[in-house]
């Protein structure tokens, strides 16, 4: 299947491809047991649930798991992907029956400025400014 049968009429195709569509899954690559739940670290509730949307997503969690955005990333440390990529990774391959998501709580404050540990906010809100700061990390990641 080429991009022309991907981009709908009247749409632009885009001008870079971050992930090849022949490489997406929309199944479990393996299959997954049922995953960590998180701890609420101080009125975090609004980011786990957020957290476990993105965490079990088939497509977003067979790419994390790969780990191949970290493997090419420079900015790792800095990188909301390359959070998200640690987070789903403890979440899904733990044994424990609850984690901390300290992976992305380190990193809130990138998501938006007005996300702060102990601060009670937005669940849909969090999720919209996740995965735009997701998108972001990968239009301007410096490898490849």
């Amino acid at each position: 299947m080429g991009n022309d049968s991907l981009i709908a009429e009247g749409m632009a195709p885009p001008q870079r491809i971050l992930y090849p569509p022949e490489k997406i899954s929309m199944e479990w690559k393996q299959r997954q047991r049922a995953g960590a739940g998180l701890y609420n670290l101080g009125n975090t509730c609004f980011l786990n649930s957020a957290l476990q949307c993105l965490t079990y997503t088939p497509p977003l969690a067979n790419y994390l798991l790969s780990r191949e955005h970290s493997q090419s990333c420079h900015r790792q440390d800095l990188c909301m992907m390359c959070s998200m990529e640690e987070h789903v990774n403890e979440a899904l391959q733990s044994s424990d029956t609850a984690i901390q998501p300290w992976a992305v709580v380190r990193v809130l404050t990138r998501i938006g400025k007005d996300f702060q540990l102990g601060m009670e906010g937005d669940a849909r809100q969090c999720l919209h400014r996740t995965v735009n700061t997701m998108q972001k990390a990968c239009l301007s990641r410096r490898s490849r």
